[in-house]
This record gives C-alpha cells, sequence and structure tokens, in this order.
C-alpha cells in the first residue's frame, strides 16, 4: 500500500493538552475574492498552530482547525496573523466544547453505496 500510495505517511497520535496546546478553534474563513484561493492556501499551510485546513463549497469558504495553549494565545493570533491573511473577508470562530470523536483511520472496508442511517443499521451485524 505505501508503493502504490495509499498509505502516506505515518504519525505519532498525542495528548494535545499535554503538549500544551489545550484550546482548539473551528474557524470558518470566507474569502473577498475567488483569485485569493492560492495565496490563502500558502500563507494558511506556514501557520504552525493551524493542524488542519478544508476547502469548503458554498459559504463559508474554509474550515481551518488550530490549537493554542488558551484563549489569550489565540486572541493574539487571531489579531496579529488570522485576520491579516490574504483575501480574508470574514472569520468566524467556534470553541471547541470537547471532542466527542477524536480522529480516527478510515473504516476497514470500501465505502457503502447506500449511506442512509436506516440502510446502516440494517447491515449492522445483531
Amino acid at each position: 500500500m505505501e508503493a502504490a500510495g495509499i498509505i502516506r505517511g505515518y504519525r505519532a497520535v498525542v495528548d494535545a493538552a499535554a503538549m500544551g496546546y489545550g484550546f482548539e478553534v473551528l474557524l470558518f474563513a470566507t474569502l473577498s475574492r475567488p483569485d485569493a484561493v492560492t495565496e490563502f492556501d500558502a500563507a494558511v499551510a506556514g501557520i504552525p498552530e493551524v493542524i488542519e485546513a478544508q476547502r469548503l463549497f458554498g459559504e463559508p469558504d474554509y474550515l481551518i482547525r488550530v490549537v493554542t495553549a488558551d484563549l489569550p494565545s489565540y486572541q493574539h493570533l487571531y489579531e496579529s496573523v488570522l485576520v491579516h491573511l490574504p483575501g480574508v473577508r470574514g472569520l468566524n470562530s467556534t470553541i471547541v466544547m470537547k471532542q466527542a470523536v477524536h480522529p480516527r483511520p478510515l473504516p476497514d472496508r470500501p465505502p457503502r453505496a447506500v449511506t442512509t442511517p436506516a440502510a446502516h443499521a440494517r447491515r449492522a451485524p445483531a
């Protein structure tokens, strides 16, 4: 699977709070212009506290996971870095209360064609 490019790498799963990153924010970003995407992507990739970012269809344009030590640290990052990202029209921060499902590996089986809750319940073993 490594040779086929299916496995892209390996990583340790660490306790963010134990590493000093006990504060997590889901940041939604809306761009002011479509031609800012490449520059925005590069700028976001250069921020160490950004641990994940996805470009979305519709508005907002991005969902960005940010970790910091605490609220004052996030506020400083927000005011000194995030609001100055290229092409940003607006930012909306949502503070994570708790992680209900921690990041996990993909399921062992291929995706199903039918994904309704009722269909999933019928296929679940008893």
